[in-house]
């Protein structure tokens, strides 16, 4: 199986990014599935229904979302209603929407994308490891499903690090998303799983993070909170991480960062 997780799409330049290369890049890969983090695609903040069609018609499967899920009030009974939505596991049972999602690909194989948040320098919320823990206690690689995806959704290195270690053989791949900023540590962990600590944004990285720079920089000096953010509105690029895994296992036999610069 060979799927493409695509990094937080963050504003108009993101969402072009996104649309604009989705369709050319599953020809070109021979894709089987595509995944793509949408919680910044909303000017900047959450998402909408609308955007979440947009993404689907482009092309991608599945989208994830994080801390900013909810940012969108209209997002909410959406969420409820399209199990291609993903939010973060761990927050408190009775949250709208799901935590994962088992999606069926065209050859009929299954495609489990699950997503958690990390809690170190974010919100206090249940334990990222556990509520995986529950998720894979019906649902195992080659038992259930035939690969495993996990987004964690996270500001700590350390953290994202550790918690693929933890599962390390029990899921194809780990993929950090929240920074914004790709790392270059692609690799595949001892036991199988394809991991990268932050797959980066798909926007314009002429900015701070997405962002057109006077607010960021207001708060970096002056140490209190300054206007709301606004995106930038440059050309946008893609990050996004190709992993393939073996059809026997479900583990990991490739990861590739993907980038691509307007």
């Amino acid at each position: 199986m060979k799927v493409l997780y695509c990094g937080d799409v963050v504003g108009r330049p993101g969402r072009e990014a996104v649309v604009k290369n989705i369709k050319a890049l599953r020809q070109s890969l021979k894709l089987d599935a595509v995944v793509v983090n949408g919680e910044n695609a909303a000017h900047g903040f959450g998402l909408t229904p609308s955007i979440c069609r947009d993404l689907f018609e482009a092309g991608c499967d599945v989208i994830t979302t994080g801390n900013h899920v909810f940012d969108q009030q209209e997002i909410i009974p959406f969420l409820g209603e399209n199990k291609r939505i993903v939010r973060p596991l761990n927050y408190p049972e009775g949250t709208a929407g799901f935590g994962f999602s088992v999606f069926e690909l065209l050859n009929g194989k299954k495609l489990l994308v699950a997503q958690v948040m990390g809690r170190v320098f974010m919100e206090a919320l249940d334990c990222p490891v556990k509520a995986l823990e529950n998720v894979l206690k019906t649902y195992q690689m080659k038992r259930g499903v035939d690969a495993i995806m996990v987004d964690i959704h996270a500001e700590a290195t350390s953290e994202k690090i550790s918690f693929a270690h933890y599962f390390d053989g029990r899921v194809s791949a780990v993929f950090g998303t929240h920074t914004h900023v790709p790392t270059a540590d692609a690799s595949i962990l001892k036991k199988g799983t394809a991991y990268m600590t932050d797959v980066g944004m798909c926007g314009d990285y002429d900015s701070v993070l997405g962002f057109e720079e006077p607010a960021p920089i207001a708060r970096l000096c002056r140490k209190y909170p300054p206007e709301r953010l606004v995106p930038s509105k440059g050309a946008g690029t893609l990050c996004a991480v190709l992993f393939e895994t073996d059809d026997a296992t479900g583990l990991a036999t490739n990861i590739e960062q993907i980038i691509i610069k307007p």
